[in-house]
């Protein structure tokens, strides 16, 4: 198994490639989908002669492109990332989304949906991106991506003929929801001082 990490730290990395994954909740929005997709442009495509704002496969699945811009992943000053993510609505995909989650519960607009950011390296993609279905860059390998960073849509925070934003938290930085979900007392965790010399 690859370790994108070190890869990442050599002399020639290879590009960064980020895809994102959108999972409904039966019960919030009426079925469990997951609809895949990525940032709409394809940098290893470039100079290939491939169609460099075409689909990507990773892992066996199809991640379309649609023109979007995910940004405040960046964890600060012991604070939770509340990452922000605008999606294209050109196609009125989103908008099509939307309007199924809110036949089932009214006003949802895929609150409670999971957004899971999946960043790999283009050397590690499946072979079927490349033309003649070899990968120029290195081996294909499903399992080198880096740690997954699963949020909840905590709501949608504008919503247009140009974009849909939505704004992102941590599963356990949503409202209503306490971490740790059991109490430490005194007796589990004693003082200091019983561990000094």
């Amino acid at each position: 198994m690859a370790n994108p990490v070190s890869e990442t730290q050599s002399i020639n990395p290879g590009s960064v490639i980020e895809l994102f994954e959108l999972t409904t909740d039966a019960a919030l929005h009426g079925s469990a989908t997951t609809y895949r997709f990525h940032d709409g442009t394809n940098p290893i495509a470039y100079g290939t002669g491939q169609n460099a704002h075409g689909n990507i496969v990773w892992n066996g699945n199809n991640y379309i492109a649609v023109p979007l811009e995910a940004d405040g992943f960046k964890y600060a000053n012991g604070q939770l990332p509340r990452p922000t993510l605008t999606i294209s609505n050109v196609t009125n995909l989103i908008t099509a989304i939307l309007l199924n989650v809110n036949v089932v519960t009214p006003g949802n607009d895929l609150t409670g949906a999971v957004v899971t950011r999946v960043r790999t390296l283009a050397r590690f993609l499946d072979a079927v991106n490349f033309t003649g279905g070899t990968n120029p860059y290195g081996t294909p390998d499903p399992t080198a991506e880096y740690a997954k960073e699963i949020y909840k849509i905590d709501r949608k925070s504008a919503e247009n003929r140009a974009v849909v934003q939505f704004e992102l938290a941590a599963a356990f930085d949503l409202a209503n929801i306490r971490i740790p979900l059991r109490v430490c007392t005194k007796a589990l965790f004693p003082s200091i001082g019983t561990f000094m010399p």
